[in-house]
């Protein structure tokens, strides 16, 4: 696998950090997840539970270990570094400062390990005047603008259905940032801090917005292309629900209009005003005829950019996504990234809560009195 070899202590917890080191875990690494001596990642008892685990925790930590370590005792700090000497990438999602009081700042780390790559998870980064402030997703997607493009047509948000500043943000970011690091670790020996926030990471998905305010563009935040202002990039109801339309290319729209038997609206695909309205009226009218299905079977294979809206349910069961995906344990996953012929790595189980302390700690010396002797202080678990 591209990062066999590769271990990663995984101090975070929730969703940004773990999904990250979930993709670096497919991608062959070894994930130590590192959970304080309490109750662990708070994800791991947060409902839909199966058995006595967060389902959404199984999800995003298969493949990782388990270690059950208080970074505020003396000798959980010692035993951390002594984990860190083993390690290449240390990834956190405290908020800036944390890891500098817990005596674990960058410095500290390469001092251990000069090639390691440390990285930090936060909203709105390392710096800056909010850089202490709390949040969560839905924050970070109304400060960078996200929000206020993604609405009903009356001016209201609408909340989107996935953690876009969490995933796409934070952890997607992390994981691009992380691979880079240690490419540079490679070739030059040095370890370095990747400072990803999840807010600077949203406001890249923004370029093409800011590129067309900074044009002078004052419908940016409406009126852009791919945000529902034209009749040819719509969602328009049907018998059943719903059906989207991303006809942007002539050929796609027309043989759309074709199709639908609406061919005086051929040349209507980015129309404005009044006429705009008229032309979503009157495919609204059309494809409210019939349900999803009809229409799927209607446009068959033809080129016309047209998709339904499916339910969670019905996306896991569509015949595409069920080719793609891979099985664990009996239970379907979809991995982001193939490499080359290179499968991802085996999908196993989440590991409970410390269920790999004894044997990583032994791996730095921690015999079995000693190990028992820290249970019982509270240290591990």
């Amino acid at each position: 696998m591209p990062l066999t070899g590769v271990r990663v202590l995984d101090l975070s917890r929730l969703l940004p950090g773990p999904f990250a080191t979930m993709i670096l875990a497919g991608l062959g690494a070894e994930v130590i997840k590192v959970e304080d001596a309490g109750g662990g990642d708070y994800m791991r008892w947060m409902p839909p539970l199966q058995g006595d685990t967060s389902a959404m925790f199984t999800a995003i930590n298969r493949d990782k270990r388990s270690l059950r370590l208080d970074l505020k005792t003396a000798r959980g700090h010692e035993l951390f570094l002594d984990l860190a000497a083993t390690a290449d990438v240390i990834l956190e999602s405290f908020r800036p400062g944390v890891m500098d009081r817990l005596g674990l700042s960058t410095t500290v780390l390469h001092e251990r390990r000069r090639c390691l790559v440390v990285c930090s998870i936060s909203g709105f980064g390392q710096d800056g005047p909010d850089r202490l402030r709390a949040g969560h997703d839905l924050n970070y997607l109304a400060r960078s603008g996200v929000l206020a493009i993604t609405g009903t047509a009356d001016g209201r948000p609408v909340i989107p259905g996935v953690q876009i500043g969490d995933i796409g943000g934070g952890a997607l970011t992390a994981v691009i940032a992380i691979l880079a690091a240690l490419r540079e670790a490679e070739r030059t020996g040095e370890g370095s801090h990747c400072d990803v926030s999840m807010l600077d990471g949203l406001l890249s998905w923004m370029s093409p917005h800011i590129a067309a305010v900074s044009a002078g563009s004052v419908a940016a935040a409406s009126g852009m292309l791919l945000n529902g202002a034209y009749p040819c990039y719509q969602v328009y109801a049907c018998a059943d629900g719903w059906i989207t339309v991303a006809a942007l290319e002539p050929k796609f729209w027309s043989r759309l209009c074709e199709l639908l038997e609406v061919v005086e609206l051929s040349d209507s695909a980015f129309a404005t005003g009044d006429e705009a309205q008229r032309t979503v009226d009157r495919l609204q009218a059309v494809l409210a005829t019939r349900t999803r299905a009809q229409w799927r079977e209607h446009f068959g294979d033809e080129d016309v950019c047209c998709e339904p809206v499916l339910s969670v349910a019905e996306a896991l069961a569509d015949p595409q996504a069920a080719h793609r995906a891979q099985d664990a344990g009996g239970e379907p996953v979809w991995f982001p990234l193939r490499v080359g012929a290179l499968p991802h790595a085996p999908l196993g189980a989440a590991p409970s809560l410390g269920a790999d302390s004894r044997a990583l700690l032994a791996e730095i010396g921690v015999g079995d009195s000693e190990f028992d002797a820290l249970v019982a202080q509270g240290v591990t678990g």
